[in-house]
C-alpha cells in the first residue's frame, strides 16, 4: 500500500487523548495531528521520536495532518491503525498470501454476526466464503519469555473478543474463519497474545482456535513511501501454532 506523498518529518512532542499529538516539523512548524490509534501505544509514542505525517486536502478535517509512521531503534513502525485492512487486500488480491489465495471475490467492510462487519468476505463458488478479520500489531515490549515477540493486544480490546466469537460463530455455521494480525514494525521474530493485558481477549482467542478459527500472522515491510506484506511470523506462547 503506497503511503500519501508527501510525508512530513517530525519531532514527536507527546501523544495524548488518544487520537491527538502534538509534532514540531523539521521546518519548526508545530501542530497537532490526528492519531489514528485507539490503543495504548506502549514504546511507539516516545517524546522526542522521529515521526512522519501526512496531510489532507479535505476542507472539513478539523486536523489536517495524520501520524502515520514513528521511529522506534533505527526502524520504522507504523501506527495508523486503518492501513491494515487495505494493506492486506492488496497482498491477498495481489497473490501475496497463500494462505488466502483462490477466491473469486474479495469484499471488504460487509455486514455480518450481530452488528458486526467482517474486514474482508472472500468467497468462491467452489470453497464457499471465508471471513477474515484483520488486526494491527505493533507492540513489542522487549521482555518476558518471548522479548523479541510482536504481541497483541497492547490494551483492553472487548470488541477484539467479540470479533473473535464472531468468527467462530461463522465456523459452526461451515464458513471458513481466520483472524490475521499484521504486525506493522520491522524487529520481531514470533508473535504472542499479550495476555497479561487482557486475559479476556486470551481466552476468547483460544475458545476461537477450538472452535476452528485460524490465525495467520502477517510481517511488512515499511517504508516512508509504502508498507507491504513482507512474510510471516510463527505464534509462541500456550498455543503455539503458524
Amino acid at each position: 500500500m503506497k503511503l500519501s506523498k508527501p510525508l512530513y518529518r517530525g519531532r514527536l512532542v507527546k501523544r495524548y487523548k488518544r487520537f491527538l499529538a502534538d509534532v514540531v516539523l523539521d521546518d519548526g512548524t508545530a501542530l497537532t495531528a490526528h492519531c489514528p490509534n485507539p490503543g495504548a501505544m506502549t514504546g511507539v509514542a516516545e517524546p522526542g521520536s522521529s515521526v512522519w505525517l501526512s496531510r489532507s486536502d479535505n476542507p472539513k478535517r478539523k486536523l489536517a495532518y495524520t501520524f502515520e509512521l514513528i521511529e522506534v531503534a533505527g526502524l520504522l513502525v507504523g501506527v495508523n491503525t486503518n492501513h491494515p485492512n487495505a494493506i492486506v487486500t492488496e497482498a491477498v488480491i495481489a497473490g501475496d498470501v497463500p494462505e488466502l489465495a483462490g477466491y473469486a471475490s474479495h469484499r471488504r467492510e460487509v455486514k455480518y454476526g450481530q452488528n458486526s462487519r467482517i474486514d474482508l468476505l472472500l468467497s468462491d463458488p467452489g470453497r464457499g466464503l471465508c471471513y477474515v478479520e484483520v488486526k494491527n500489531v505493533h507492540l513489542k515490549r522487549g521482555s518476558g519469555p518471548y522479548p523479541t515477540a510482536a504481541e497483541f493486544p497492547d490494551s483492553v480490546t472487548s470488541r477484539g473478543a467479540k470479533h473473535l466469537a464472531e468468527l467462530a460463530t461463522m465456523v459452526a455455521a461451515g464458513h471458513r474463519a481466520v483472524s490475521v494480525y499484521l504486525v506493522q514494525r520491522m524487529d520481531c521474530d514470533c508473535f504472542s497474545l499479550a495476555g497479561d493485558i487482557d486475559p479476556a481477549y486470551d481466552a476468547a482467542f483460544k475458545q476461537a482456535a477450538k472452535q476452528g478459527v485460524e490465525t495467520l500472522v502477517l510481517t511488512t515491510k515499511i517504508t516512508t513511501d509504502e508498507i507491504v506484506v513482507n512474510g510471516r511470523l510463527p505464534m509462541v506462547g500456550t498455543l503455539d501454532q503458524h
